[in-house]
């Protein structure tokens, strides 16, 4: 008996110090676990703290007013393009637009003239359907691009008629003084013109005919500012005196006389 009992004590003992190594291992093992789940979260809060806080929207806080909105940035307007500047059409000198001008009746008082008929034409000056004209026995009076104004127009109204031939009706215009009034009725009214120089103008001669044909008389290429006349008549009896028996193809001598006038009054026709 003794001996049996011996075992049994060897035996609990031996149970024993197995059960005490095995529960120390459970122990450890559990505060192992436990640490790595400490240090987790301890990591996941260093996460945590680490992370910035998240901003409430205004709707999750109640009785919080909105926030403002930021200010928008204004949509750029693409700048207007600049209209661009219409190129104006350049003016016609006055009298060389290719309108008629109108029918005008002339009168020299100085000269016992009076109304002859002004018949306008386009042209220039004594060319063939000027002279035309003329030949009836009325004056003639050219327009457009190579003619002159019309009646109290700006430029130079020019007027032309015979001297000794069609009833002559410029045979004494060369007796014409400075200061001598010229009277042009058209449309209704009475252009009054005064005598303000005399030119020789010459057939022969291009520069010449420019001069008597120019917008500014004797100066071509000026621009007019007030209305001017040339009346001209051929200078026959003058050139015959001198031995210059020259003629162009429509029986013209070389020298044409004028009188030119300024404008300087205007009425109407009834008051004259």
């Amino acid at each position: 008996m003794r001996g049996v009992t011996a075992r049994l004590q060897i035996r609990n003992a031996m149970l024993r110090h197995r059960t005490v190594p095995a529960a120390l291992a459970t122990v450890a093992a559990t505060a192992v676990a436990a640490a790595l789940v400490g240090c987790s979260t301890g990591v996941d809060a260093a996460r945590a703290d680490a992370r910035p806080a998240a901003v409430a929207s205004p709707s999750m806080q109640p009785g919080t007013a909105p926030a403002a909105a930021p200010p928008r940035t204004p949509a750029t307007v693409p700048a207007a393009k600049p209209t661009p500047t219409p190129t104006p059409t350049p003016t016609p000198a006055p009298g060389t637009s290719g309108r008629p001008t109108r029918t005008g009746v002339l009168s020299i008082p100085e000269i016992g003239l009076k109304s002859l008929r002004v018949v306008p034409y386009e042209g220039t000056t004594d060319d063939w359907p000027g002279t035309r004209i003329q030949d009836r026995g009325l004056a003639a009076s050219p327009y457009g691009a190579r003619g002159g104004a019309g009646p109290g127009q700006i430029g130079n109204y020019l007027v032309t008629a015979h001297r000794l031939s069609a009833g002559g009706p410029l045979r004494d215009l060369p007796s014409l003084d400075v200061g001598d009034p010229v009277y042009v009725t058209a449309g209704g009214t009475v252009y009054e013109y005064r005598i303000t120089a005399t030119r020789k103008t010459s057939f022969r001669s291009e520069r010449s005919l420019a001069e008597q044909r120019a917008a500014v008389p004797g100066d071509p290429g000026a621009r007019p500012t007030r209305a001017m006349i040339t009346i001209s008549t051929c200078a026959t009896p003058e050139d015959n005196a001198a031995g210059n028996f020259w003629r162009d193809d429509r029986s013209n001598p070389e020298h044409r006389i004028d009188k030119i006038g300024v404008l300087v009054a205007t009425r109407p026709a009834s008051a004259a």
